[in-house]
């Protein structure tokens, strides 16, 4: 009776260490899985990480690209703008140039018709003609055509001779002398300072004349024989004939 009870005894007990070792087998399976599935979602997630810190670096560069681009437009941008001002900025100091250019020189008589030209042949004169005639009536006022310094004024074409009749000889600030003749009357008299525009004279038919007109010139002295033409001289200086 007493050997029965312990047979049954030890195989109990080995069936109780076989149900152990059973599952604590099963354990180590459970637990490796687990530990595999933790390692899995563990490289996963740091995939999908490695992968979002790519877009966001790729979406960083982009934006950096487009604001570079938009700095280099808006510069572009302004330098044309910059050019474009200065450019109308040119245009209107041009235009405030030449204006100037042709308010400080002026026609010397006022609704006339040009007749005899410079360098022009006829009996009228010993050689080519010396300045540019205009054709207006007896009485017409003449002005300076420029400001400057009356150097000749009177009879006898203030001094170059009787041909040119009553005449008037002005220095100006350029080293030029404007000269009118056939004068039928001097308003003004040597040493006068005068200003563009302003009456010098009257126009008449005085001395070498064939009919009422003003004889014109242009010198680069104040006497007779340094005359240039006279014409294409006041249309570089912005008259228009």
């Amino acid at each position: 009776m007493f050997e029965r009870v312990t047979f049954r005894s030890s195989r109990t007990s080995l069936i109780r260490t076989r149900a152990a070792v059973l599952a604590a087998g099963l354990g180590a399976s459970v637990a490796l899985g687990a530990g595999v599935a933790v390692a899995a979602d563990t490289t996963a997630a740091s995939g999908a990480a490695s992968a979002a810190h790519a877009v966001q670096a790729q979406a960083a560069a982009q934006a950096e690209a487009a604001k570079a681009q938009a700095a280099q437009a808006e510069k572009a941008a302004k330098a044309k703008q910059t050019a474009a001002a200065k450019a109308a900025k040119a245009k209107q100091a041009a235009k405030a140039a030449a204006k100037k250019k042709q308010a400080s020189w002026v026609s010397p008589v006022k609704s006339y018709k040009l007749s005899a030209s410079y360098a022009a042949n006829g009996g009228m004169w010993a050689s080519k003609h010396s300045g540019q005639d205009y054709a207006v009536p007896t009485g017409t006022p003449v002005v300076a055509v420029h400001g400057g310094t009356v150097v000749k004024a009177g009879g006898n074409g203030a001094g170059d001779g009787p041909a040119y009749g009553n005449a008037v000889v002005v220095k100006h600030s350029n080293g030029k002398y404007s000269q009118y003749a056939h004068l039928s009357s001097v308003n003004v008299k040597a040493g006068q300072v005068v200003k563009t525009g302003q009456k010098i004279a009257l126009s008449g038919n005085t001395g070498n004349s064939s009919g009422p007109h003003l004889h014109f010139e242009i010198r680069t002295t104040p006497n007779y024989g340094s005359a240039i033409n006279p014409a294409s001289f006041l249309r570089a200086n912005g008259v228009n004939l």
